[in-house]
């Protein structure tokens, strides 16, 4: 595994040809830290149910692994970080090989497993057991610097999962130095605060066996209180060098302990660490079994860049071993230029076990599961005034009646369900624990009733957990073999907290639906630090992700079924845009009668709609999303009053248009022809007519329609920081308020010609 990791890192650099003089890149002493950890877990741990994430920096070892196994074709050895090859860091939905979950973004690899976990305890409550699986993360020992790390430990939710093993490689090294000072004490503390169990390898046998002799107190003690630059700095020196350096200000006891010690055998001897005893690490494996109501934590001490030649240099990280060194590493490593890429000889004891591994660990699918079946709209009925968070929570409590619907759908919040209208669901489904709990006192509005068979599982305070576990419930079909349909709120300035987990989930492939509400300066009295205005453009943005942002309630209702249907088939995430502002329905009803439900729904679905028709003789198109759309219609109104005829466009979803577009686009540059106009844009726009775009959010998110129709655009936002105040007092602040709107209408007309 050594050997193919290197190598494969090796032929990506030395061999490849790439033309752009970017350095590949890759991760050879890093990788060489984990063999042991990952030879422990694939060779003699892990059963067929397990899940595992690895290190990002491990991944060449992590191939090697699979290779070995018979699941990676050797055509891919010498593709690592080429396109359509190995990725630079394992990934679920670009890797060729069975990667339970991607890393790349450190922390996040390591928290997923844990949600993972808190997601098959749902599953088996709902569901019915499925078979035993441990819940597995290695981890570098820098990443639990990240934040994010210990939001996931100490949650509630993940609390008494005893199916979860993180194994830290604690190799002393960041990517920029030698860490100063060892944190394992203060990181064991935290952990067995937040109710882990804790589990140290630091020694291999070696040093075990010199322990146990004459003086071993003392030189264990000496190597326990060592320095962590003094102990690294000893790596590279052999012989005398190497005695006088470990010795500087040793006591007598330690002196003669290593005495007897021959020069050749003390470096082996120095360097014998724990996270290199295979033995050592299966023990410690096997204890974290017998540990079963608590998530447990391995703290491997292992050498960054074990058996090659920067072992331990402050400066290995990304250092490459040259043609010379490769060569010495193959003849050590007992292989020639014409075997090294060859798996192990299947009549070999080591060859014997990988094909035992091999059968062990291979996955049969189980029975089919239970499929949601989402109707196209709830049994909701929309009254006169209606905000689309209001909607949004009467809508899922609603499809908590269908039983076809019901059994499948779980929402979280982080500490915010009943300030994001999630009350409803949770007084008709409960709250998710693993074992039922009194409950002490009684709410007339919330009926905070919790146990196995409730359907809401409640956060901290921590929009990155929200993100993990709505990305691995959003796995639960692959993962746990029983599709969910995950539901999530947030206050929506509070994605962007999040933001790194959220995109950890869609690029891991994560199907799910999540609503940021309240939204914008809508959320008026609240002030800045609550109002947002960047998210519309996040949900724009990112792949994997519709973003909506309904005005209308009916219309939530036609798009909210249909994601959470796109949902259940695991077509991607989808992100609606909130907010409590109660605004008049009649509009829409009006728009309803005109076109009918059937074309009306399926404009909505495909992003947009013509809310109001001025006819033929509209000279401008006001276009409009979300909680803005009475102010555009008064705008409107107004124009009309001075003989201004105006086309009002209801923006559904943005992200729906965009797509649409760039599709055609592309579609149209790859094909040498002139791009034809989507039929979105087609029907709801009218061709060659001028736009005003409003909007409660960044003005530039809605900009791009324009462009997209060739004709003058006049775009109108928030591209500052909210204040307190009503809603009428900042749609002023912001050029939100009709009479602005009339103005740009104006422009845009003029501006056109």
């Amino acid at each position: 595994m050594l050997w193919l990791a290197v190598r494969m890192v090796d032929a990506a650099n030395r061999e490849r040809e790439t033309g752009d003089g970017v350095k590949v890149g890759g991760h050879q002493a890093s990788s060489a830290s984990l063999v042991s950890v990952l030879t422990a877990l694939y060779f003699g741990h892990l059963g067929p149910a397990d899940r595992v994430s690895v290190k990002p920096h491990a991944a060449p070892v992590f191939h090697a692994i699979q290779y070995l196994l018979g699941n990676l074709d050797p055509a891919y050895l010498t593709r690592l970080r080429a396109r359509g090859g190995l990725q630079a860091y394992p990934s679920r939905t670009k890797d060729p090989d069975g990667v339970d979950f991607s890393t790349g973004s450190v922390g996040l690899g390591a928290a997923a497993p844990l949600f993972a976990a808190a997601t098959r305890r749902y599953v088996d409550a709902h569901f019915g057991p499925r078979p035993h699986a441990r819940f597995v993360a290695v981890l570098g020992d820098a990443e639990l610097d990240e934040g994010s790390v210990w939001e996931a430990v100490a949650d509630p939710a993940t609390a008494g999962l005893g199916n979860v093993m993180w194994v830290v490689d604690l190799n002393r090294q960041s990517l920029d130095r030698v860490v100063p000072g060892i944190r394992v004490a203060q990181w064991s503390a935290q952990f067995a605060a937040a109710g882990w169990h804790v589990v140290e390898v630091k020694y291999g046998s070696r040093l075990r066996a010199a322990f146990a002799r004459t003086g071993g107190d003392a030189l264990r003690d000496w190597l326990d209180r060592m320095p962590n630059e003094h102990y690294q700095s000893l790596f590279g020196l052999t012989g005398e060098p190497l005695r006088k350096q470990f010795l500087d200000g040793a006591p007598a006891p330690v002196v003669a302990a290593v005495a007897d010690v021959p020069d050749d055998d003390l470096a082996l001897l120095l360097q014998d660490l724990g996270g290199h005893d295979v033995s050592a690490l299966l023990a410690a494996y096997a204890e974290c079994d017998r540990v079963t109501d608590r998530p447990s934590v391995v703290f491997a001490y292992t050498v960054k860049g074990w058996h090659l030649p920067a072992a331990g240099h402050p400066r290995n990280h990304s250092a490459l071993l040259t043609g010379e060194q490769v060569d010495a590493l193959r003849a050590a490593s007992g292989l020639t230029v014409a075997t090294e890429w060859d798996r192990l000889d299947p009549s070999t004891p080591a060859g014997e076990l990988v094909a035992a591994r091999q059968a062990a660990l291979g996955r049969s699918s189980g029975p089919a599961p239970q499929q949601p079946i989402v109707p196209v709209r709830s049994g909701v009925r929309v009254g006169a005034r209606a905000s689309t968070q209001e909607m949004f929570g009467r809508v899922l409590t609603d499809l908590a009646r269908d039983p076809s619907v019901a059994p499948y759908l779980v929402t979280t919040a982080p500490d915010v369900a009943t300030s994001t209208n999630l009350a409803g669901f949770i007084n008709r489904t409960g709250i998710f624990a693993p074992d039922a709990r009194t409950t002490w006192s009684t709410d007339p509005v919330l009926r905070w009733v919790e146990g196995p068979s409730g359907q809401h599982i409640e956060l901290g305070i921590s929009e990155m957990n929200l993100f993990m576990l709505l990305g691995q419930l959003g796995l639960a079909g692959e993962l746990s073999g029983q599709p969910l349909l995950p539901v999530g709120t947030v206050y929506d300035p509070f994605v962007c907290r999040g933001l790194d987990a959220f995109i950890y989930a869609t690029y891991s492939g994560a199907s799910f639906v999540v609503a940021g509400t309240p939204s914008g300066v809508t959320l008026a009295p609240e002030g800045g630090a609550h109002q947002s205005t960047l998210t519309a453009s996040l949900g724009l943005e990112l792949p994997g992700v519709t973003f909506a942002e309904p005005a209308y309630g009916a219309a939530l209702d036609w798009q909210l079924c249909a994601a959470l249907g796109a949902v259940a088939a695991g077509r991607g995430a989808f992100y609606f845009r909130l907010t409590t502002r109660p605004i008049d329905q009649a509009p829409f009803e009006e728009a309803r009668a005109r076109l009918g439900d059937a074309v009306l729904r399926r404009q909505v679905l495909a992003g947009a709609y013509r809310l109001r028709d001025a006819g033929p003789q509209a000279v401008v198109q006001l276009v409009g999303s979300g909680a803005v759309l009475p102010e555009v219609l008064a705008a409107a109104d107004e124009l009309a009053d001075e003989g201004v005829a105006a086309h009002v466009v209801d923006v559904t979803s943005l992200d729906r248009l965009y797509a649409d577009w760039q599709a055609a686009v592309r579609a149209g540059i790859r094909s040498a022809r002139v791009p034809a106009l989507p039929g979105a844009l087609r029907t709801a726009f009218a061709p060659g007519v001028p736009l005003v775009t409003v909007h409660d959010a960044a003005s530039h998110a809605m900009a791009w329609l324009g462009s997209a129709l060739g004709v003058a655009c006049v775009p109108l936002g928030v591209d500052g920081f909210g204040q307190s105040g009503t809603v009428a007092d900042l749609y002023a602040l912001h050029d939100l308020a009709p009479g602005a709107i009339v103005n740009a209408a104006l422009s845009a007309v003029a501006l056109h010609g």
